[in-house]
């Protein structure tokens, strides 16, 4: 009989996630995971939340940035009042000042009424803009006026209106680079950039691959009214040696059609959905070991080539191709310090400068 992996009693579960409940961090009960850097940045999010500070969340697609914004919302001083996602990326830039900021009646054609904008909805709440580096460069002139003297202008009227809204922005652009392409405002990184929070990719967590499965298929099982008993167990070993490059969008999606498709109570995948991107199989610990050693002489080497900055056309990101928050969370992984290689002058370490020229995160 093939080897199962048991899916575990509704009490064994619960005190499971209990753990992920007393750092306030399970909001939606769908923040599920119990790795390294899933507590490390849920710790963040605990951090952050009381407060009114902005956030600007960042990651590749998939990886959950809106449940993260909506975390900080629930656990804020705010939760009771409106959380009002805005999709950059989907409005059409003729339209955005209109939505974001409403209108006057007559305001253009077609402006039959007067219309309340986003901003406007989530007075004394939180306005989410998710996409946030799509958003229009003129645009960009008019939100950063908002940010600044938290008021603004229905489009087609002179008469500023104030509100109260804590902003939380998303994107998986390098907004760094965005910024060094002239692409995006420098200033308008520099006000979103108050909390910046880094949400790991899928392929960074697998130790979280069993929790997540579980979750997926006890929710997905009960829209369409079937019971698992077990897991194959060569499903997840499957699943933890796929890189999920659409992240858990991705892994939402293949358990799903799993479920639909699935005959009896133990659940499995069909491997040909993800073989094509099956990674190699892991080295052995002096491997690992060597190959790590490896990628921190790179990683050095490129920090001081490029005097410290991470990114930016002479970054050292950009020297290794890599994206900068994956160079972030490599240096961090490694325990590298960035500040050792920060230019010297007269023997001494330049200071860091704040709100000029590049500005780099831990």
């Amino acid at each position: 009989m093939a080897s199962a992996y048991p899916l575990r009693t509704a009490d064994e579960t619960t005190a499971s996630f209990a753990r992920l409940a007393q750092s306030r961090a399970d909001a939606t009960n769908e923040i599920v995971g119990e790795s390294p850097l899933l507590q490390s940045l849920l710790q963040q999010v605990g951090l952050v939340a009381p407060t009114d500070s902005t956030v600007l969340i960042l990651g590749e697609t998939g990886t959950g940035k809106e449940l993260i914004a909506r975390a900080i919302h629930r656990f804020s001083n705010r939760s009771s009042r409106p959380f009002i996602r805005v999709n950059c990326a989907a409005i059409p830039p003729s339209l955005i000042a209109s939505e974001l900021f409403g209108h006057e009646r007559g305001a253009f054609t077609g402006a039959l009424q007067r219309r309340q904008g986003r901003f406007e909805a989530a007075n004394g709440g939180t306005i989410f803009l998710d996409e946030i580096g799509e958003l229009p460069m003129e645009t960009q002139i008019t939100l950063l006026r908002v940010i600044q003297e938290r008021e603004f202008e229905r489009v087609g009227s002179s008469q500023p209106i104030p509100v109260d809204v804590r902003i939380i922005a998303a994107t998986n652009r390098d907004l760094e680079a965005a910024v060094a392409d002239r692409t995006f405002r420098s200033d308008m990184f520099y006000r979103l950039n108050v909390f910046p929070i880094h949400v790991p990719a899928l392929r960074e967590r697998l130790e979280d691959i069993p929790l997540l499965v579980e979750h997926l298929i006890e929710r997905f099982a009960k829209r369409v009214g079937k019971a698992f008993r077990t897991i194959k167990m060569n499903t997840i070993e499957t699943l933890q040696a796929y890189d999920w490059p659409g992240n858990i969008r991705e892994l939402q999606n293949v358990i799903e059609r799993s479920v639909i498709l699935a005959e009896g109570d133990v659940f499995s995948i069909d491997e040909g959905w993800v073989k094509r991107g099956l990674r190699r199989p892991r080295p052995t610990a002096p491997l690992i070991s060597s190959i790590a050693e490896r990628e921190r002489e790179m990683i050095e080497a490129a920090l001081a080539e490029s005097e410290g900055r991470i990114s930016g056309p002479s970054g050292a990101a950009a020297k290794l191709g890599i994206p900068r928050q994956t160079l972030d969370s490599k240096i961090a992984s490694l325990q590298i310090n960035k500040l050792r290689f920060k230019s010297r002058r007269n023997g001494m370490l330049a200071m860091p400068q704040v709100n000029t020229g590049d500005v780099d995160v831990d």
